[in-house]
């Protein structure tokens, strides 16, 4: 039996290094704001950082040594992103950040020897960018409701279609487009393949740009709205095997799920701090807002989710740590999907509100962190999505009872305990008479 809730020692060293780069490095840059982003601004300020994490050994970790990763698992990995998931920086400078890591995930696993030179080892070297090109504004993420179609043309495919929420298609390289090969193949899960289009191929239309969030200028975000104008691309641009996209993606999605809720631990963690330091801080008529029972309930509140949440985040990854294999892990994978949101707004909105006014504003970052959980509800599917798979999951270890009145029923449960203990039930009874003789004796 083997228990342990704490964390080796040499991992711990890392893991401290980690608190202080992010702390005395990462954090003041990402405070400059768009300058850090620009290409010049990334070759002064975000490459020197980023061989300093590779010096560290700390290089696109999710990664295995093959792949130039350490092959840490997923434990440390979530202990490593709790870190990083308080600044929207770090994954950038640690070589994590999404959509690159999924997408370099399903090449490295189904690319050809010429597709992993020509975008996977860029893409794990931080040269490029990609954009993962799958939701379309007529039915988001359902792949069964995906129009964008790819025809054979001798040996081309032609796509034609629109693309919505291609995250970073405006900086990336490559997209990682969905098409419909198919259309009438028996299994609806067999119609879509995957391709990879680099983005100047001819046809390829970025029609605008959309942000996540109230505010800014329209066209002004960072996911795109993508037309497909007659795209031709080789035929070798197809990604795995004809009609496997939605297998391919379960293996890039279930990655990114974890990834998402590890790094929602450090966000929330990062709130919850900003709350308390808020309320042994500010003062009120009636003293400081720490001494207030309100205050208090809300802060015990906050800390029981997250602690919650963080250890069945742990978990997870633990026991895909154990299975190697996501499918083994869909009940736990989803469960975290559906508490995440909800415990990251609730921490949020409490922290917001325990700073009054100056908590709405754009000068802290509790709007952009409410906004982020609405977002942690809807990417990598719905929440509802996965209660349906956490329940159909749950259920499976169960089956029905027949009878008119269920085996459980306390009756039914009382007669077959005195058909099974009737042997002792007759000489409780005969005991207890023969007491009741001496004493009436």
């Amino acid at each position: 039996m083997a228990w342990d809730f704490e964390t080796d020692p040499e991992f711990q060293k890392k893991l401290d290094w980690i608190e202080e780069f992010m702390r005395e490095e990462v954090e003041p840059i990402s405070h400059l704001g768009i300058v850090a982003h620009g290409h010049i601004g990334r070759e002064k300020l975000i490459r020197p950082l980023q061989e300093k994490v590779k010096a560290q050994g700390l290089w696109a970790c999710h990664l295995g040594p093959e792949l130039g990763g350490q092959g840490y698992g997923q434990l440390k990995l979530g202990l490593m992103n709790e870190k990083l998931g308080r600044n929207g920086l770090a994954p950038t400078i640690f070589g994590c950040q999404a959509p690159d890591t999924g997408n370099a995930e399903i090449i490295a696993h189904y690319g050809t020897d010429k597709q992993k030179e020509q975008y996977l080892w860029p893409l794990l070297n931080g040269e490029i960018r990609s954009a993962f090109s799958m939701s379309e504004p007529t039915g988001g993420s359902d792949p069964l409701t995906f129009k964008t179609r790819a025809v054979l043309d001798g040996n081309e495919w032609v796509i034609n279609g629109e693309k919505w929420y291609s995250t970073n298609a405006k900086w990336a390289k490559v997209l990682v487009v969905y098409a419909i090969t198919d259309p009438d193949a028996k299994d609806p899960y067999r119609r879509t393949s995957i391709f990879l289009v680099p983005t100047d191929t001819p046809g390829v239309e970025i029609i605008r740009n959309v942000a996540v969030g109230a505010g800014g200028e329209i066209g002004g975000g960072n996911e795109g709205y993508v037309r497909y104008n007659n795209v031709r691309v080789p035929y070798d641009a197809l990604l795995g095997e004809r009609g496997a996209a939605f297998v391919i993606a379960q293996v890039r999605l279930g990655g990114g799920r974890v990834h998402h809720a590890m790094r929602t631990v450090g966000a929330c963690k990062h709130a919850l701090d900003l709350m308390c330091r808020r309320a042994v801080s500010r003062t009120t008529r009636d003293g400081r807002l720490s001494d207030l029972q309100m205050v208090q309930e809300q802060i015990a509140d906050s800390w029981i989710a997250l602690e919650s949440f963080r250890l069945l985040v742990l978990r997870t990854a633990w026991l895909i740590d154990k299975h190697k294999d996501y499918n083994m892990v869909r009940k736990d994978i989803a469960a975290i999907k559906v508490a995440m949101p909800k415990v990251y707004n609730d921490i949020a909105t409490k922290a917001a509100h325990l700073h009054g006014a100056l908590g709405v504003s754009n000068e802290m970052p509790f709007m952009h962190m409410v906004t982020s959980s609405l977002v942690m509800g809807i990417a990598d599917g719905p929440t509802e999505v996965h209660k349906v798979t956490l329940a159909k999951q749950v259920l499976k270890d169960y089956r029905p009872d027949n009878d008119l009145f269920p085996n459980y029923h306390i009756p039914k449960l009382r007669e077959e305990a005195q058909a099974r203990y009737a042997k002792e039930l007759t000489e409780i009874k005969e005991a207890y008479a023969a007491q009741r003789g001496k004493a009436d004796a």
